[in-house]
């Protein structure tokens, strides 16, 4: 398989402290590698110098001869320009076709990325779409390798789908992905690489999907611990012959002093990898014994003329881990500040148990300011915590979110984004809640502290309310789902399998201006499924053969897509009759499935 690009040594440093070093990988034609690794680890910083928007301090940086190389960055802002300008003005300098032929590429590679509107505002785009915008323009210029840094950050679900889906489809194109979301990597990578000084030269690289991954690096990592375990053995023999004081006046004892030596320095370097330690996450309670802690009846509420949801009732009670999912803009975080008291409900009412103890977590961390120190932001009162019925030293609270205390005095601007996370997630333990309101908590951290959250979020005695693009965490935590978006519909699910089901069975739809909140329909009473008529079972019979052709359908419609493309033919009109037909076959194949699916529950 073709190289692309070889690592040989890589070294990275900010300011005394050291990223990676000794980093040694290689990324061949049609690699899909997932980069992942603890905060600060340097993953994004790697990106950019595999990009060449940054050097390595030391090491070898291989490319093939005109490698043509794409980041994604994690965030990007636009002016209020049409997004085919934008596209336009991506095109690489070297490309010195006419301006309508690069027209004509920018509209395949939009209408490619589900863009219909080519002149509506780069500026007023949603996260998902900005997301997809940022896409095309690294598409635009036929990378032969794509580095996208934490591409799933502020997508909701359905943007994390679309962008999985998409990235599988693109077989001839080879990808780096930093990202945080278990799921995600599962679906897109086939090779994964943990940058992460555990390891001899702080990497570990293994072909496989996640799941593989993980199993692989258990593995290694017991054999770690196994290699100390017998080097703390060799090595204690060792140390009895040299308290002995041997001289070392022949060249076997001088070579043997040396070799007893090495050995240490070996047993010290493998005792440092294999001391693993992890964000102590674990909040605050106030140990009330009410049943019920928040309830809402009735609620309602607009923004501007949309109506976001209506006559919901919810009831809060201890024990109970609620997540909220939904499209973009259902309103997920506007309800979760109604039940929080930061917005009033247009209409019901809410009511709270007497002094309940409410914590909320911004997705924005707008309490964060970029102008004071991590020690000002993890103690800003003198140099104790106080937490759990004792003040804890801040160099203790520190360590405990993985901040070594010499970075104290490190000012917040400084800090990753991830870091930044862990900070309001200590913030928020110092806090005694009955209710806890997390509204994307996930955004930025690592795997591991991920995991943390996962685990202390389930042991929590009080009530969880939970919004998050992260399936794995929602999977992990949640024990009830109440889905948004469906108008006069607010279902309460047992996970998010059963949403998704839900969502199959309705058509959302736009939620439009009404003159008055109208009452919710009954829900009309289940009854019994009717047995397959001889026409159904005839119909299912057929289903097989029928589902195969769409699909048949779909792969010429596919190829016929990317021979346009590679003819760089300039009738966009053509393209887009093209995508319109793909996506009649795409909205039928879904309705075949789904009634496959019915037909199978009635045999």
């Amino acid at each position: 398989m073709t190289l692309l690009l070889n690592c040989n040594d890589l070294e990275k440093a900010h300011g005394a402290r050291v990223l990676f070093k000794g980093v040694s990988f290689g990324i061949s034609k049609n690699d899909k590698i997932g980069l992942i690794g603890p905060n600060g680890a340097g993953k994004s910083t790697l990106l950019r110098i595999l990009s060449g928007e940054d050097s390595a301090d030391s090491g070898t940086l291989a490319a093939k001869k005109y490698l043509r190389t794409s980041l994604v960055p994690q965030i990007s802002s636009y002016p209020s320009d049409p997004i085919l300008d934008v596209i336009v003005n991506a095109i690489s300098k070297d490309n010195h076709n006419p301006q309508h032929v690069r027209l004509s590429q920018a509209e395949t590679i939009l209408s490619k990325l589900g863009f219909t509107d080519f002149y509506q505002n780069a500026h007023a785009l949603s996260g998902g779409w900005k997301k997809r915008l940022d896409l095309a323009k690294a598409l635009i210029n036929a990378p032969e390798l794509l580095l996208l840094d934490e591409p799933t950050n502020h997508l909701d679900v359905e943007g994390i789908q679309w962008l999985g889906n998409f990235l599988k489809k693109e077989n001839s194109l080879a990808f780096v992905v930093t990202s945080h979301d278990r799921y995600f990597l599962q679906k897109v990578a086939t090779k994964m690489i943990e940058l992460n000084p555990h390891y001899p030269n702080g990497i570990f690289a293994c072909d496989g999907s996640y799941e593989e991954f993980l199993v692989k690096r258990e593995e290694f990592l017991n054999y770690q611990l196994e290699c100390e375990q017998a080097l703390k053995t060799k090595s204690g023999s060792e140390q009895e012959w040299l308290r002995r004081s041997p001289k070392a006046r022949t060249t076997k004892s001088r070579a043997r002093i040396q070799e007893a030596g090495r050995l240490l320095d070996e047993l010290t370097e493998l005792r440092s990898r294999n001391k693993r330690s992890t964000a102590k996450i674990d909040f605050e309670t106030s140990d009330r014994q009410t049943k019920k802690l928040l309830v809402a009846k009735n609620i309602s509420k607009k923004m501007g003329d949309r109506l976001l949801f209506s006559h919901l009732d919810l009831t809060l009670t201890p024990g109970l881990r609620l997540g909220i999912v939904g499209a973009n803009g259902t309103g997920k975080t506007t309800l979760l500040k109604v039940l929080a008291g930061q917005l009033e409900p247009d209409q019901g009412t809410i009511k709270s148990a007497d002094d309940l103890k409410i914590v909320y977590f911004d997705q924005h961390r707008q309490l964060l300011r970029d102008d004071i120190s991590l020690k000002e932001a993890l103690c800003p009162n003198g140099d104790t915590v106080f937490y759990r019925g004792k003040n804890i030293h801040v160099n203790s609270w520190a360590k405990r979110f993985l901040f070594e205390p010499w970075r104290l005095t490190l000012p917040i601007k400084q800090l990753s984004g991830g870091e930044r996370a862990r900070i309001g997630i200590a913030k928020l333990m110092l806090q005694p809640a009955d209710l806890l309101f997390l509204d994307e908590p996930t955004n930025d951290l690592d795997i591991e502290t991920l995991e943390t959250l996962e685990e202390s979020l389930s042991e929590f005695p009080g009530a969880v309310v939970l919004i998050t693009h992260d399936l794995a965490l929602l999977d992990g935590v949640t024990n009830a789902i109440l889905g948004l978006g469906i108008l006069g519909e607010n279902p309460l699910l047992a996970d998010y399998s059963q949403w998704e089901d839900f969502v199959q069975e309705r058509q959302i739809k736009a939620v439009e201006p009404l003159p008055e909140l109208k009452a919710a329909p009954k829900p009309k009473e289940a009854t019994a499924p009717k047995k397959l008529s001889w026409a159904e079972q005839k119909e299912m019979e057929q289903m097989e053969s029928a589902i195969l052709k769409v699909e048949a359908e779909m792969t010429e419609l596919e190829n016929q897509a990317e021979a346009y493309s590679a003819s760089q033919s300039d009738n966009i009109h053509e393209l887009q009759e093209i995508y319109r037909k793909l996506g009649e076959a795409q909205e039928k194949l879904d309705q075949l499935f789904h009634r496959w699916q019915e037909l199978e529950t009635r045999k």
